[in-house]
Order: structure tokens, then sequence, then C-alpha cells
């Protein structure tokens, strides 16, 4: 299985690809992709949809995993992040993708192991779990790996 993992966003990106070798998750590749905050919303969702499209034509992944959307206190960036997650999605079924989904508490316990751990702890759990992790990424990228991670954990081994 080579999951394209995503933290979505449409001023950044979280977005790895990983797949299990020998048992244990490998990075192929990681970044978090940053929008210019003076384009439009539409002119964002089409760099961020380029930028995947580009990835997921290059690296061939058989799987997307996102993380679900939740609402915050501000339902303009939930908007947002709504329309960055459906052109995503969309991307990834064109190229046959299964798409699966996980929430951040899910995401912290297959990662962590305790589903109200901060951002600091599943950091370093991903940099332990992951060899290959980059030393310094931005938290969107770190949150892609963990919810590849837990898509790996979830549904790789049966592959």
């Amino acid at each position: 299985m080579r999951v394209i993992a995503v933290d979505p966003g449409y001023d950044r990106l979280g977005i790895a690809v990983l797949e299990l070798v020998e048992g244990t998750e490998h990075l192929i590749y990681s970044d978090c992709v940053l929008t210019d905050k003076k384009l439009s919303l539409h002119q964002r969702l089409a760099t961020i949809g380029d930028h995947f499209k580009k990835l997921v034509e290059t690296y061939t992944p058989n799987t997307l995993a996102i993380e679900t959307l939740f609402f915050n206190q501000n339902q303009k960036t939930a908007m947002g992040v709504a329309q960055a997650r459906g052109i995503l999605i969309y991307l990834a079924q064109k190229q046959h993708c299964q798409v699966y989904e996980f929430g951040p508490q899910e995401i912290k316990v297959a990662v962590t192991g305790y589903g109200k751990s901060d951002k600091t702890a599943v950091i370093d759990m991903v940099k332990r779990l992951v060899p290959n992790t980059p030393q310094n990424a931005l938290d969107d990228e770190y949150d892609a790996i963990a919810i590849g991670i837990t898509c790996l954990a979830h549904h790789g081994r049966n592959q």
C-alpha cells in the first residue's frame, strides 16, 4: 500500500507519501504547501489542487488518507478547508485511490497511544516511528505523516 496522506487546508497543506517496507513505515515524500495569502480563495484552492495532482501522478499512491473536518469557531475557515478537502478527494478518486478519513483523536491514538496527546507528543512519536522524518518541518507536515501512519496501521498490514 502506498498512501498519500493529507492534513487539509488552503493556507497550509501538509502532505506526505508513505508505504510499509518490511513492516516499517517508510516516508517517501513530505512537504507543507504554503499558498499566497494575497491570492483569492479560488486561486489558493487551484494552487493546492495543482500541487496535489502532480504528486499523485509522480508517486502513484493507491490510497488517500485525509483528516476529517472538525469545526472550530471560524466557519469561514472551515468552509475553505472543506472545499480543499473536496478537491483533494476528487483528484484522488480520479486516480482510483481508496479514500480513508481519520479524526484527530483517532490519529493521536494510533501515533501516541493517547487520544488527548498534544502536538509535541505527536511530533516526537512521528520522528520515532518514521526514521527519515524531516527534523525541522511545519506542524502540518508532521500531521500529514501522522495521518499516513494511522492509515498504514489500520489498513496497510492487510495488503
